[in-house]
């Protein structure tokens, strides 16, 4: 059965980006198929973007890490004359769902991230090589890269053009990474965020816009003679060699996805998903070297890559199923000894590129607007990394005591040293932190139960999950729960869930999702933007977007 959208491609596939690898740097260029759009109705002119172009992008972003660890030091640019990024494609965004519409600005902020990251947890910098108009999307590109150099012309330029042409916001960041985290003064901010021309030259370094002009005659060497400096540099160690990424062992059916350690059920009907998540189906490797050798097939790799996918997938393509069940079966021990192995080798390159991903899907997860639920069953097996669900979901349940006809091992959780820092929200704390905010000695309490298998009570008694019911009232309880939260509002139910996941400090990241999820969500729905005279459908008319003048 296919899908709708796919978020699994591969360099043979590619439409829109190429690679060139030249030991320690690596050229990337954008060189977007005008015809190769995910949808019909509109042409990606100008290196501009959509979905499609963005999981090629991810894809890239994520085989840099895992195939070529050889790689410090990315040139990101365009192989197009007089243009950079275009960014997101005007006519897609205007004949988009709402709901497409935010789960690609959520997609592309998430791919930003991953190799905005890459420098501090891989090694790997990444330079963005501005020849030519870079606008909207594409100077969102820009920021999330590690340096920018932007040559000295006259058709060169940095702006982020969405407030004045299109009555919508940056909307993967932008506004956010320019005050944050290139520190733009804010009346400058104002000025460029309000400037359809952009700014060019001199003027975008003295403003923070970019790192360095530099003289349109020199730019090509210059920039690699940068990339080279920098490779220099880096303390990344030399001469690693990469795993393949693999293609997926996927099954898709009308009714269900079914992975080598991952199993997707869907219920329509009652708006449901459960993701059911496999323990190990062989023991630890006894060294890295033969996790190497595994490749794509080590255990936590590929269930990483499984779940990711899972989420993605149901993002886009199963939007009305509002609820996702987690559950887990597996031994825990082998579980935590597969981890361990990782742990006790952090600094092994591919160690430390698993744990990294781990962090990755987590986020992802955390970030799904989905009602979240766990269920810690008879032969589950959280413990450690997959423990780390139970406190990115909005409720959970354990099971409490035997249950009648039910052999399977004791319902149980064992926390490893990971829960308590290798695994950070987008708020910089732990998932425990975050749970516990008021109750900092909680976390220091459980530290001490490090390996222990905590059945139901005492699982309870430590605030580690939300109800422990015996056989009597399990099923009922759980039916109930998910009758009521079927009821309420999925609007509501968004709003909610997003504001109680992200407790504590702001950071950028939690800025940058939360004014994508209240701002942008809130925008792109006003007849401003999208209504018959808005401006996103007038868009290239020639005529402007017709303005309700009501400030709300």
């Amino acid at each position: 059965m296919s899908i709708k959208i796919d978020f699994q491609t591969s360099p043979s596939q590619y439409k829109h980006w190429r690679v060139e690898y030249d030991g320690e740097i690596a050229n990337l260029f954008m060189d977007v198929d005008e015809d190769g759009g995910l949808f019909e109705g509109y042409k990606l002119k100008l290196n501009s973007y959509d979905l499609g172009v963005d999981i090629e992008l991810a894809d890239v972003v994520q085989r840099m890490r895992f195939e070529h660890p050889e790689v410090k030091v990315i040139v990101m640019q365009s192989a197009k004359d007089r243009v950079f990024c275009a960014g997101a494609n005007i006519r897609m965004l205007g004949g988009a769902s709402h709901a497409h519409k935010v789960n690609f600005c959520k997609f592309t902020n998430e791919t930003r991230n991953t190799f905005e990251a890459a420098e501090v947890d891989s090694g790997q910098k990444y330079i963005c090589a501005v020849q030519g108009a870079c606008a909207g999307g594409g100077y969102e590109l820009a920021l999330a890269c590690n340096y920018i150099m932007l040559t000295n012309d006259s058709n060169s330029s940095v702006s982020l053009p969405e407030v004045p042409l299109l009555a919508v916001l940056p909307g993967t960041g932008g506004l956010t990474r320019v005050t944050d985290k290139r520190k733009v003064r804010r009346d400058l901010a104002d000025v460029f965020c309000s400037t359809e021309e952009g700014v060019k030259g001199q003027r975008a370094v003295d403003w923070r816009l970019v790192d360095e002009v530099v003289a349109n005659s020199k730019f090509n060497e210059t920039v690699q003679e940068r990339a080279q400096e920098f490779a220099g540099a880096s303390t990344r160690p030399t001469g690693l060699t990469g795993i393949e990424l693999t293609p997926l062992n996927r099954v898709i059916d009308p009714d269900s996805v079914t992975y080598s350690l991952v199993e997707v059920s869907i219920d329509r009907d009652a708006g449901q998903v459960t993701i059911t998540l496999n323990g190990p189906d062989a023991p630890a490797a006894a060294s890295m070297d033969e996790v190497v050798a595994l490749g794509a097939d080590a255990y936590l790799l590929r269930l990483a890559r499984e779940l990711d996918d899972a989420i993605l997938h149901l993002r886009l393509n199963e939007r009305d199923c509002g609820i996702i069940l987690f559950r887990t079966q597996g031994d825990a021990e082998l579980l935590l000894a597969h981890e361990a192995l990782l742990l006790d080798n952090a600094d092994h390159w591919l160690a430390n590129e698993i744990l990294k991903y781990w962090g990755r899907v987590l986020k992802r997860v955390d970030m799904t607007s989905r009602s979240l639920v766990a269920l810690v069953e008879h032969g589950s097996c959280y413990a450690g990394v997959l423990a780390e669900l139970l406190w990115a979901v909005d409720r959970s349940y354990m099971m409490l005591d035997e249950f009648d006809g039910d052999n399977r091992p004791v319902a149980a959780i064992t926390l490893s040293q990971s829960n308590f820092g290798r695994y950070k929200m987008g708020n910089d704390l732990t998932r425990l932190e975050t749970r516990f905010l008021g109750e900092p000695a909680a976390v220091e309490t459980l530290k001490g139960r490090i390996g222990e298998a905590l059945e139901a009570e005492e699982a309870d008694l430590l605030g580690l999950v939300t109800y422990a019911f015996d056989d009597i009232d399990w099923e009922d309880e759980i039916r109930v729960f998910l009758e009521e939260r079927a009821s309420f509002s999925p609007d509501a139910m968004t709003g909610m869930e997003a504001n109680l996941r992200f407790a504590g400090p702001e950071t950028m990241e939690t800025r940058i999702f939360g004014r994508l999820t209240a701002w942008q969500n809130w925008i792109f729905q006003r007849p401003n933007a999208v209504g018959p005279e808005g401006a996103l459908q007038r868009y290239g008319t020639g005529v402007r977007g017709k303005y309700d003048t009501e400030r709300v």
